[in-house]
């Protein structure tokens, strides 16, 4: 599995421009990115069963919080998001937890109609720790 979250990853790399998009709140990270599910790859989309299409979005997030030395390690959080298209049409993302060895991220499907631009509102809720809400765009093309 460690081979399909690593394909999983590039697959989400090759779609942005950057490689990592993130923002950070004190100690945490919060790294994201969204795009289409025809982007993954045919045994990726298996795996985590995700259904491939040019219409089905996927948002991965994962949580990050620095330990003692600084290091950033993943944590467990609750995250809820919602995505709001250009004619403000307004729908929730559900996000499922996602465990393999040490890495814990959160996977999110969602229909969109490419030409769009999406803006998601996350909040995300480590337990013992303030609660967070980020937004972020993203344009998904024909």
């Amino acid at each position: 599995m460690k081979r399909l979250l690593a394909a999983l990853c590039l697959c989400s790399v090759a779609v942005v421009a950057h490689a990592e998009i993130m923002q950070r709140f004190g100690q945490f990270e919060i790294h994201y990115n969204a795009m289409t599910t025809d982007e993954l790859l045919p045994e990726v989309a298996r795996a985590y069963k995700i259904e491939r299409s040019k219409t089905r979005g996927l948002l991965t997030m994962s949580v990050l919080k620095k330990n003692k030395v600084g290091v950033p390690s993943p944590v467990p959080a609750r995250i809820s998001v919602y995505a709001t298209n250009l004619t403000l049409q307004l729908a929730s993302v559900p996000m499922r937890e996602i465990k393999e060895g040490t890495a814990i991220y959160y996977l999110g499907e969602f229909r969109v109609a490419p030409p769009d631009t999406l803006k998601f509102t996350a909040t995300v809720e480590v337990p013992g720790e303030l609660k967070q809400e980020m937004t972020f765009d993203q344009k998904f093309f024909k």
